[in-house]
């Protein structure tokens, strides 16, 4: 079955929001797991609006499923990774002001540096993961970077699956059929929710992981996390 990783950055912006410690981060992601969730992943950004540097290193302190670290490979995000040595590290071309990700990586114009960098976490037996749009172009030039999966970045699948599904998915499938070829493992992630999740682990070959977090985080507020998370983890079986 498709890992569901749970992305708790909104838990810190509603904490940050108000100063103090509460919702308590850590608290939450020991929940997450305790409810089902086979991994835990932040987000931390130069400014530290929701996830802190030190979230991250208290976090690695006790998540005992697979923790992922997401971000722009800043000298100082790249050290923090170094540092703390997650599970994977999911590499975003972010700029510092986004409010979120909203693109791939151009794996052509961006090959050698990927490819260094990829390489200095996998020495530290860090596995590495590039979030691409789904393009058989950059998926099959994201194996030359050295990583050793992709993340597909859903955001138009999610805003035409209303529309039309099968359209929705195409493009999806044709990467992941392309991701297969090269022998790169495959994660999604970017506004997968209850609606569209299971049409998506259903069409796609072969996903491993998805990391989800604000839809989660905002059906929470009506449904309660544990049942939340078990509603997700079926969407997936």
């Amino acid at each position: 079955m498709t890992k569901l990783s749970v992305n708790i950055n909104k838990i810190a912006t509603l904490r940050n929001a108000r100063g103090g410690n509460l919702p308590d981060l850590i608290q939450v992601a020991k929940d997450c797991e305790r409810f089902g969730a086979q991994g835990i992943t932040v987000h931390p950004r130069p400014d530290e609006r929701h996830i802190r540097y030190e979230d991250v290193r208290n976090l690695k302190k006790i998540v005992t499923t697979e923790f992922n670290i997401e971000g722009y490979p800043s000298k100082d995000f790249i050290d923090l990774v170094f540092e703390v040595k997650p599970h994977q590290v999911t590499l975003v071309p972010d700029a510092p002001e986004a409010i979120t990700s909203n693109n791939g990586w151009d794996t052509i114009k961006y090959r050698e540096m990927l490819f260094e960098i990829c390489q200095s976490f996998k020495k530290e037996g860090i596995r590495t993961s590039i979030f691409v749009n789904p393009d058989i172009n950059m998926v099959r030039n994201a194996k030359l970077c050295g990583t050793d999966r992709i993340e597909l970045y859903t955001e138009s699948y999610a805003v035409n699956y209303p529309h039309n599904p099968k359209t929705a998915i195409e493009d999806y499938f044709n990467a992941a059929e392309e991701a297969i070829k090269q022998e790169l493992g495959l994660n999604a992630g970017h506004d997968l929710n209850l609606l569209n999740l299971a049409y998506f682990a259903k069409n796609i070959p072969q996903l491993l992981e998805v990391s989800i977090g604000h839809a989660l985080i905002s059906d929470a507020l009506y449904l309660g996390l544990e049942e939340t998370i078990h509603r997700y983890l079926k969407e997936l079986e």
